[in-house]
């Protein structure tokens, strides 16, 4: 990235990618700006977070969610879109603000607050070859390890949020794949919720959001009996939404 400045009258300018920028403030205290993804994906039964090995001090090649530093000229969410795909090659994934994360000590490095991001994404094999690709990994939810600055914390938070919009929205399907079984819905859900839940009890309530279509395909991977497989029905879904539906589970 090109960038000059030079001090004139206490006004400081800084060109970068072709835009100039004009500092009134150059005489207050500056710190720095980040961006710390967290990304969920479902996988095997298993709710999972997207983590990387840090590139830079400190904690370098510790656990970390996958972050940077925004750049001068772009916005936070155009920053999350650019560390997420530099750093685990993912593309078209769509993140919401979480919070901001603004402890004076909470970056040894620096003065930094960080603007944390949440996604839910499906697992597959494309997926896999790319954030291997890239050195990152999954980790189980149930068996996160510590991982740096307060990053942990950003998860715990993240997961609460998502359980809380599970309530009125079922955020499960964006989860699995077009065609599911309910009794891997239910996985979703246990995974989301880190409870078990009452099969019957479950299957009843599912079944009345009228949310989801029975198709006559079965999934035999578990059983020869099979499990039938279901479609989101995302038009009925619309409508309840605007109603303010229940959708708690």
């Amino acid at each position: 990235m090109f960038f000059f400045a030079y001090f004139a009258s206490r006004t400081f300018f800084l060109q970068t990618n072709n835009t100039l920028f004009m500092d009134s403030y150059a005489d207050k205290d500056k710190f720095y700006v980040a961006v710390d993804c967290i990304i969920f994906g479902f996988d095997n039964g298993k709710l999972k977070l997207l983590v990387f090995n840090r590139k830079i001090d400190p904690y370098r090649n510790l656990l970390s969610l996958i972050g940077s530093f925004v750049k001068i000229g772009e916005s936070v969410s155009e920053a999350s879109v650019r560390i997420l795909k530099e750093f685990t090659g993912l593309e078209n994934v769509y993140m919401k603000e979480l919070k901001t994360y603004s402890s004076v000590d909470r970056d040894p490095g620096y003065r930094c607050l960080s603007v944390a991001q949440y996604a839910l994404i499906r697992i597959n094999d494309e997926i896999n070859v790319l954030i291997k690709e890239k050195g990152a990994k999954w980790v189980d939810i149930e068996e996160i390890p510590q991982l740096i600055l307060d990053h942990n914390e950003m998860v715990t938070d993240a997961l609460i949020r998502i359980r809380k919009i599970s309530r009125y929205k079922p955020i499960g399907f964006e989860l699995l794949p077009q065609k599911f079984t309910i009794p891997k819905l239910q996985m979703l859900y246990e995974a989301i919720y880190q409870r078990e839940l009452d099969s019957r009890n479950f299957r009843k309530k599912i079944l009345s959001f009228d949310v989801i279509i029975k198709l006559e395909e079965k999934d035999r991977v578990s059983s020869k009996k099979g499990a039938y497989l279901y479609q989101f029905d995302h038009h009925k879904y619309k409508k309840l939404q605007k109603s303010g539906y229940n959708f708690e589970v």
